[in-house]
């Protein structure tokens, strides 16, 4: 026997419940106990939903949710109602949700368990849960609904949505007020067009709305006849819609009222106490809501005003290199802060690139980050160099500093200054000579022609404004056809719990994966890394990693590279920043990223350890790093200086067994396959070169007591 034969002999019957595609498949039995034609078959929720006590509905809403979270049976008694809302009979569902994705799929069965007595009405008969418990949980799913809406339209979508327990309105809408006249700010249950008549009306109209706002007191209508007979006058515009009763209520916010709300029937409601009770109470949660939201949207206009208005377009294209840029902002407060770029054409026919980072993420940061751009392009257009463009706009936001203290000293506000980092660029489009001047802020990235990616270390001083009189070194480097130039903002490097090791670690990965890409894929894939997906300036998807602005500014030389291009990187070690030493071995080690033999990269860098040390040791200057690999006939070279304003050349010792120096000469001979010292005008330059080998044979079995050799 089958199933479906069993269940019918016992007065069962089964039912299932797609919540995707919002069906309902009932068998016979079920059909018939529903109140349904009698043959099985699919039927919208909607149809199925009119079959139900509109207080059961709201309830068995919130059991069949609970199974769903917690992966238990539902279980309810329910009334089954006919068209003119009587009950029929009481059935009892049993059910067992089951979730797919984000969806999920309810199967039960369905039993009469009994009738209403003669004369019983539908509020008398026995019911899982009464009226109060199925109104408080309504009113707390709607308060957290409200609550958690972020915008307007989030509002009257959850307004739309709210299914009150036991007379759930077909027809909702919003009004607002613009000077003297009341518009819809929203519906839900009409047709387009439906809301024209009322778009815009005085609000000394016969409406009930309008009055609802003009006295601030709510308007029941139960029947068509009482609202005809209380506003003549709008009832041929209200009597098409078909509605049997209407309720009007304020939306006050602060003892203002902002507009009014309609939640209209098209089944008879009386409004008793308790019906008016949770209307009162909705239209409040709403009110609150909507002007949660009005502010909220107000601080997003502002937020992407400020962004239009500060952040730059890229202008004219610079004639033999391409720009593209990013910005994203943070995702706290009103999105905005102190991160920007810029590119500027200079007189010259140069162009510079700036890019900077003011301390904060607030309107305050935004401020400061619009005055300083606008007089670092001022310092840049009258042909200032590098590094007396960020001198001066250092002493301009340290006076602003002086100003705005003694502002705050008269007001009692002991906020402290803001400084700011700052990398300016000054690019020959031409040659693709570029002089840097740093300040305070994460050093740029270039990316050869073949891939290899290279942090540039650039002589730098103190962020703009913490001392008006601090120096800023130029650094020197060329961006050779082919090559792409990255500089960015800490928020790049540092979001998602990274630090700038780390951080450069994870854009080296992305460099190096997009270099057949365009530039503006590249910045793309730069955001992507951090969050997801990228933008030019948008507020928009980017809320789930934004701990800090981002600013990203790539520019690439345009051209064919050189057959065989040499990769270079060049750097300076001054006597007070001995830990630089630790930073040339890195370099050293980019370089060679891709050289087959280990034991000799391990041989570059103690060797660059050795050279560099012995000038800050034995002289008084810096130490000039410049590293170069070149490809030659049969093998890549590399070719190391480090040159020093020391007039005494090195002389090779014997050092003892204990000694701690002396070993560099030494050392070079050892293992390197070319070396020398070349005096110049003023002082001289050490050098030494490596022709790439293959990786050493190794002995498979070098005997007991036997060890490897090592180059130190």
């Amino acid at each position: 026997m089958r199933t479906e034969d069993v269940l019918a002999a016992i007065a069962t019957g089964l039912w299932r419940w797609d919540n995707a595609s919002g069906m309902v498949t009932l068998d016979a039995e079920a059909a018939r106990l529903l109140g349904m034609p009698g043959e099985p078959g699919a039927f919208p929720q909607a149809a199925v939903r009119s079959r139900f006590h509109p207080v059961d509905w709201n309830e068995i809403n919130g059991i069949v949710n609970l199974a769903v979270a917690e992966g238990t049976l539902a279980e309810a008694r329910l009334r089954i109602v006919d068209e003119a809302g009587h009950v029929l009979r009481t059935v009892r569902s049993r059910s067992k949700p089951f979730v797919r994705g984000g969806d999920f799929e309810v199967v039960g069965t369905v039993q009469e368990v009994a009738w209403p007595q003669p004369g019983t009405t539908a509020a008398q008969s026995p019911i899982t849960g009464d009226w109060r418990r199925s109104r408080e949980a309504f009113l707390l799913d709607a308060g957290r609904a409200l609550a958690e809406a972020g915008s307007t339209a989030e509002v009257l979508r959850v307004a739309a949505s709210l299914s009150m327990p036991g007379f759930s309105p077909d027809g909702l809408a919003v009004f607002g007020v613009a000077g003297d006249r009341l518009t819809i700010v929203g519906h839900h249950g009409h047709l387009p067009g439906d809301d024209h008549p009322f778009t815009d009306m005085p609000l000394d109209a016969d409406y009930p709305a309008a009055e609802v706002v003009r006295t601030g007191r709510a308007s029941y209508l139960p029947t068509p006849r009482e609202y005809r007979r209380r506003y003549p006058a709008s009832w041929p515009l209200a009597k098409h819609f078909g509605r049997q009763s209407w309720a009007f209520l304020p939306l006050t916010v602060a003892g203002r009222t902002m507009g009014a709300w309609m939640a209209a029937f098209k089944h008879p409601v009386t409004f008793t106490p308790d019906e008016r009770s949770v209307l009162t109470t909705v239209a409040r949660m709403l009110a609150q809501a909507l002007a949660r939201a009005e502010v909220a949207d107000s601080e997003r206009e502002l937020s992407l005003g400020l962004q239009r208005s500060m952040m730059p377009v890229l202008g004219p294209e610079v004639p033999g290199m391409s720009v593209a840029a990013r910005y994203v902002p943070t995702g706290g407060g009103l999105q905005v802060g102190g991160d920007w770029y810029d590119v500027i054409p200079m007189p010259t026919g140069r162009v510079a690139l700036v890019i900077g980072d003011v301390q904060g993420h607030d309107v305050r940061a935004a401020g400061l980050m619009g005055q300083l751009r606008i007089a670092l392009r001022a310092y840049a257009c009258e042909g200032h160099r590098p590094d007396a463009v960020l001198s001066r706009a250092s002493r301009f936001l340290h006076g602003l500093h002086d100003f705005s203290g003694a502002i705050r000293d008269e007001e009692g506000d002991h906020s402290s200054p803001r400084f700011a980092t700052c990398l300016y660029l000054e690019v020959d489009p031409p040659t693709g000579r570029i002089e840097i001047a740093r300040a305070g802020h994460p050093e740029p990235v270039v990316r050869t022609a073949d891939g290899t990616v290279l942090v540039r270390p650039a002589d730098g001083g103190l962020p703009l404004g913490i001392d008006p009189d601090t120096d800023y070194p130029t650094t020197r480097l060329v961006l050779e056809p082919g090559e792409t130039l990255m500089i960015c903002t800490d928020g790049l490097l540092e979001t998602g719990g990274h630090d700038l090791d780390t951080g450069w670690a994870r854009l080296r990965t992305v460099l190096e994966d997009h270099v057949d890409q365009s530039l503006e894929e590249l910045a793309d894939a730069l955001v992507q890394a951090v969050h997801g997906p990228a933008s030019h300036s948008t507020t928009g998807p980017l809320a789930d990693r934004r701990e800090d602005d981002i600013a990203v500014l790539l520019i690439s030389r345009d051209g064919t590279p050189a057959l065989r291009a040499p990769r270079r990187t060049a750097m300076n070690v001054a006597q007070a920043e001995p830990e630089l030493i630790a930073a040339a071995r890195q370099q050293v080690r980019e370089l060679l990223h891709d050289w087959t033999n280990s034991e000799q990269i391990d041989s570059a860098v103690l060797l660059v350890s050795e050279m560099v040390t012995n000038v800050l040791v034995h002289t008084d200057g810096t130490a000039l790093l410049v590293a170069e690999v070149a490809s030659g006939d049969a093998a890549r070279r590399l070719r190391v200086e480090v040159a020093d304003t020391g007039d005494e050349l090195p002389h090779k010792l014997r050092p003892g067994e204990m000694a701690s120096s002396g070993r560099g000469l030494l050392l070079m001979e050892m293992l390197a396959d070319a070396w020398g010292v070349d005096p110049r005008g003023e002082g001289k330059s050490v050098w030494f070169e490596l022709y790439e080998s293959a990786v050493p044979e190794t002995d498979p079995d070098p005997g007991p007591g036997s060890t490897p050799d090592s180059p130190s």
